[in-house]
């Protein structure tokens, strides 16, 4: 791809208005069998370079389509360039920002691009030199506008933030929040293998972290299998066949997965669950290697009220602009590439979705159950008419010490959360980011929990409809995998990643969400 994208730029810089052009897109529309060209120059353009641009971009289409170009002239001032470079490095390289701010920034416009030089103290310029910052902010802005951009530094004296203070820092404990459980009356009760009375209540399945004792939840079947296993009978001396059932059911505000043993009384019954149907499933929830699992106990057949609308908790407004993290337009040439599948389901195309992934620096996502864990790290990607649009990610600060697993997982370090942005401002801006939109994750139930709680705490209620990829995965690709980790659902539709690290998790995530929706067809 990249050796075709250099053939195309080496024909449209042929023409002199666009001997600095860059590609900055291309959209398909299925509509007309067309795709637009987004192109950006540096210099006043002509019609005749327009249609010259435009016959060379059809050389790269394939048959039956046919070429749009649109081109933007953009040339890059100082304070622009200022402040560009300074949101870069803020949000890719947070360690760094700890260490700037926009005045440290000076720029030197030159003829096609331009130099910048950024002021640190004595001591810091390993962080820009050895990381190759410098490259990345270069070739960044190299993506943005046209020309070539040089850096360096310059050594001034000023006071330096010493990363070591973690080390001193005493963590506080986290405020206890106040427990909101939203429940909703059961209709249509009939048993299975359960109680006899009829269950009037079920808890939301958003709200079930905060429940305690014995509960009960109520929704649709999305995903039922029955697996064998073999038990060992100490009174008989023998191995005796059993059953367990693994469930995956929705009531609108999230999907939850569990593990139904039933007695040999009423296998039959359990069995003749199907996809579609709705039950009610009792239980409570149980602690397991430091994370929180819902217990089935109880199954019976019920359902939510006709019509039900999941009742929305207060809180604040959506913010009216992004104040710490700014989405950025995604730019992914392999999907400009897909002409050969271009048929997206109506469920993909008429809704909006955000697919995230966390990186926190535990497993415990319930406070009931002790201190929660924090978040480290937030990627998110919208999914708009079927295409990936744009990104969001970030740093999140981080007053304890990580883990040794932790940074071996993740590869995140200490120093890499010197200087980023506090849980509240993250949670606000990635609040607005999904404003109008499904969130999507692989295990998303797990995340969710995270950015609830920290949510709630600041006043935002994330109460989203959710898709989970493994529910999709246990649907479209059942029997075709030893398991439904990410890794291996990306490896069966060949994508690459850079796995535990939050953005290229939910990149991922995405295209595999998109894949699995094109195989089923529907939601």
């Amino acid at each position: 791809m990249a050796s075709k994208l250099t053939e195309y730029l080496q024909k449209i810089r042929e023409s002199e208005g666009l001997k600095n052009a860059i590609l900055c897109g291309i959209t398909l529309c299925k509509k007309d069998n067309s795709a637009e060209f987004f192109l950006v120059t540096d210099k006043t353009y002509s019609i005749k370079d327009e249609a010259a641009a435009r016959a060379v971009s059809q050389e790269f289409l394939p048959q039956g389509f046919s070429a749009r170009v649109k081109i933007v002239k953009r040339a890059p001032d100082k304070e622009g360039l200022q402040k560009r470079i300074f949101e870069y490095i803020q949000k890719t390289f947070p360690a760094a920002s700890a260490f700037l701010d926009e005045q440290s920034i000076e720029i030197e416009l030159l003829q096609s691009g331009a130099n910048f030089y950024i002021d640190i103290a004595s001591g810091e310029q390993s962080l820009f030199t050895s990381g190759k910052i410098l490259d990345e902010v270069s070739r960044y802005l190299s993506t943005v506008f046209c020309g070539t951009f040089f850096g360096n530094v310059r050594i001034v004296e000023k006071k330096a933030v010493d990363p070591s203070i973690l080390n001193e820092i005493e963590v506080a404990e986290e405020e206890e929040i106040p427990v909101e459980i939203r429940r909703f009356p059961i209709c249509d009760y009939e048993k299975i293998d359960g109680v006899d009375a009829p269950l009037t209540t079920a808890v939301y399945m958003a709200d079930c972290s905060k429940a305690e004792g014995n509960y009960a939840v109520c929704g649709t079947v999305n995903y039922i299998e029955e697996i064998t296993y073999v038990k060992h009978d100490e009174t008989t001396g023998t191995d005796v066949e059993k059953s367990r059932f693994s469930i995956t059911l929705t009531d609108g505000t999230m999907t939850m997965r569990t593990t139904y043993f039933p007695r040999k009384a009423t296998l039959e019954k359990v069995r003749a669950i199907k996809t579609g149907d709705q039950i009610i499933i009792c239980g409570s929830n149980e602690e397991y290697k430091g994370t929180v699992s819902f217990k089935a106990s109880k199954i019976n057949y019920g359902a939510p009220p006709e019509g039900f609308e999941p009742v929305a908790r207060k809180g604040k407004p959506v913010p009216k602009a992004y104040h710490t993290v700014f989405p950025e337009p995604y730019v992914d040439y392999t999907q400009a590439g897909l002409f050969d599948d271009l048929a997206k389901p109506a469920d993909l195309k008429n809704n909006v979705f955000v697919v995230f992934d966390l990186e926190t620096t535990g497993l415990n996502n319930n406070p009931a159950v002790g201190r929660m864990d924090k978040i480290i790290e937030i990627g998110a990607v919208k999914i708009v008419n079927g295409e990936m649009t744009e990104k969001f990610s970030s740093f999140v600060a981080c007053k304890e010490k990580l883990s040794s697993e932790i940074i071996n997982l993740t590869g995140i370090h200490d120093e890499d959360l010197v200087g980023a942005p506090e849980v509240d401002k993250v949670i606000a801006d990635f609040y607005k980011f999904t404003d109008g939109a499904m969130l999507v994750g692989h295990n998303v139930t797990f995340d969710y929990r995270f950015v609830q709680y920290y949510g709630e705490k600041n006043g935002y209620m994330f109460d989203k409809k959710q898709f989970d990829t493994v529910a999709l995965a246990q649907q479209v690709l059942r029997g075709k995998l030893a398991n439904y980790k990410l890794n291996t659902v990306a490896d069966y539709y060949g994508f690459e990643f850079n796995h535990h690290r939050a953005f290229d998790d939910a990149c991922t995530t995405a295209k595999v969400f998109m894949e699995l929706v094109k195989a089923k067809g529907h939601l």
